[in-house]
């Protein structure tokens, strides 16, 4: 029987949707759940190098969020916000623009530090094709008058005069904060729109204590971008299509889930972006080919998983592929079960709330 949007829909209240980072990371609660059983239990995200065992392989995601919403200008200085996509060359990036009514082509805005954004091409689904010129680079643009583009449930207030600051023109107290905290300690590779949301509780001395379990650590990157929040639009998930995002494996980290899975150990992925990586690049045999990649994979009930054994996450939104995959790794029942306990036991939901560990 097909599986149906509605099937993926729970109820939140909304004063569960986390708004702000805990003052430390790892201070989150971790819900365990037990995909064999169904079982739950209530623990701490710092329990979790006691939830691995020795011999056990963590695989992080260590792609690096761009600050890349940025503040424009019509000529009739009109104000624009502007969500840089993906880069398509070197001046040129896909972009989302609000209101998207501006976005005719030849369109041009201002934009801070002098440059000038025109619109070149119109693509699916509200895309804009952004020419970007100036005197500096969009790298260097991104760096002094980005902001680190928050989810939409992240609602704060605003003040009608923005400081400027450091990070440039229209820079907040909570950009400060953001742009440390939804970020991953381990980020290195620039290039996503949004953040691996279940690594954010690790410190580095998780890290090491996960280290010192005998577990061991690796990493590979992608590139978080439209296809991971692209809405699924059809009532019958199976017609939903991802879109692409760039993901790489090491062959470090290729050769390091051959060796775990030899040996009997488990190879415990950190987040839905991380599975889907390894998931998209995987062999018959269970071990992900090393090198780039493109991860167009939909990962519904159903689905016959072939590197992952364990999966640590965060909560997700109602009727979204995030919620889907996490549905087909340890059973929709069951994981909805899941979230009506955390939702009775006041958990905190979505991107900066808690965890959950799924054996």
């Amino acid at each position: 029987m097909p599986m149906r949007l509605s099937d993926f829909r729970y109820a939140l209240p909304p004063g569960l949707i986390a708004q702000r980072p805990l003052p430390e990371r790892d201070a989150s609660r971790l819900l365990l759940l037990d995909r064999g059983t169904g079982t739950v239990a209530h623990r701490s995200f710092r329990d979790l190098p006691s939830l691995l065992h020795p011999g056990d392989l963590l695989v992080l995601n260590d792609t690096r969020v761009l600050p890349a919403r940025l503040d424009g200008a019509t000529p009739r200085g009109g104000r624009v916000e502007i969500l840089l996509l993906e880069e398509a060359g070197a001046t040129a990036w896909w972009a989302w623009l609000k209101p998207g009514r501006r976005a005719r082509v030849g369109t041009a805005f201002s934009l801070p530090g002098g440059l000038l954004a025109q619109v070149r091409e119109q693509g699916p689904e509200g895309r804009i094709l952004l020419e970007i010129d100036g005197s500096l680079s969009v790298r260097e643009l991104l760096g002094q008058h980005g902001r680190i583009p928050l989810p939409p449930y992240i609602k704060r207030a605003v003040p009608r005069e923005r400081p400027a600051g450091p990070l440039g023109a229209g820079a907040r107290d909570e950009d400060r904060e953001d742009r440390e905290r939804y970020q991953t300690v381990y980020a290195r590779e620039d290039g996503a729109i949004a953040a691996p949301t279940a690594g954010l509780h690790f410190t580095e001395a998780m890290l090491e204590a996960v280290r010192a379990r005998g577990v061991a650590v690796a990493f590979l990157t992608l590139h978080v971008g439209v296809g991971t929040f692209k809405p699924v639009r059809v009532e019958e998930v199976e017609g939903h299509r991802m879109d692409p995002e760039r993901f790489r494996i090491p062959e470090a980290t290729g050769r390091a889930v051959k060796e775990t899975r030899e040996k009997g150990g488990r190879v415990v992925a950190v987040g839905t972006t991380t599975v889907r990586a390894l998931e998209s690049a995987a062999d018959e045999g269970g071990a992900p080919r090393a090198g780039p990649g493109q991860a167009t994979l939909f990962i519904a009930p159903g689905y016959r998983f072939r590197v992952v054994d364990a999966l640590l996450t965060n909560f997700h939104l109602p009727c979204t592929t995030l919620l889907m995959l996490v549905s087909a790794f340890a059973g929709r029942e069951q994981v909805l079960a899941a979230y009506r306990e955390a939702t009775a036991a006041r958990y905190r939901f979505y991107s900066y709330g808690d965890a959950m560990l799924i054996l």
